[in-house]
């Protein structure tokens, strides 16, 4: 099976995504959501929190399993994507657009050396 893995994205081994600057958006991988299956339920931080790089900053739960979620890079939450409360399918249907979890503002933009490239995410997930 083929994923959807954008190559302007940065990547987590645990399949959390990121845009990268100074202002970043996270997500979940097409292949996580596609692993977890239906996601019923989204717990993610407030605005204004603090969230460290490896660091779990929410809950994914699906109709299969309960995931905590990790952040690919550290700062402080300053959106938080309210639509996916309503209507978690979001999460399944758009990962890496409607879908998005968090925004933060990044404290330390050499985290990003830490992550992974989409070629590397992709032969990880092969």
């Amino acid at each position: 099976m083929s994923f959807e893995i954008p190559d302007d994205l940065r990547y987590r081994e645990t399949h959390e995504w990121t845009t990268t600057g100074d202002t970043v958006r996270f997500g979940i991988s097409d292949f996580a959501q596609d692993e977890l299956g239906d996601i019923v339920f989204v717990e993610l931080p407030d605005v204004g929190d603090t969230v460290e790089q490896t660091g779990e900053f929410g809950v994914v739960e699906s109709i299969k399993a309960v995931s905590d979620i990790y952040a690919p890079v550290s700062g402080e939450v300053t959106a938080v994507n309210d639509a996916v409360f309503d209507k978690p399918e979001l999460v399944n249907e758009d990962p890496y657009g409607d879908g998005w979890l968090i925004e933060i503002e990044v404290s330390d933009e050499g985290e990003f050396d830490d992550l992974l490239d989409a070629d590397e995410y992709e032969a990880q997930i092969e």
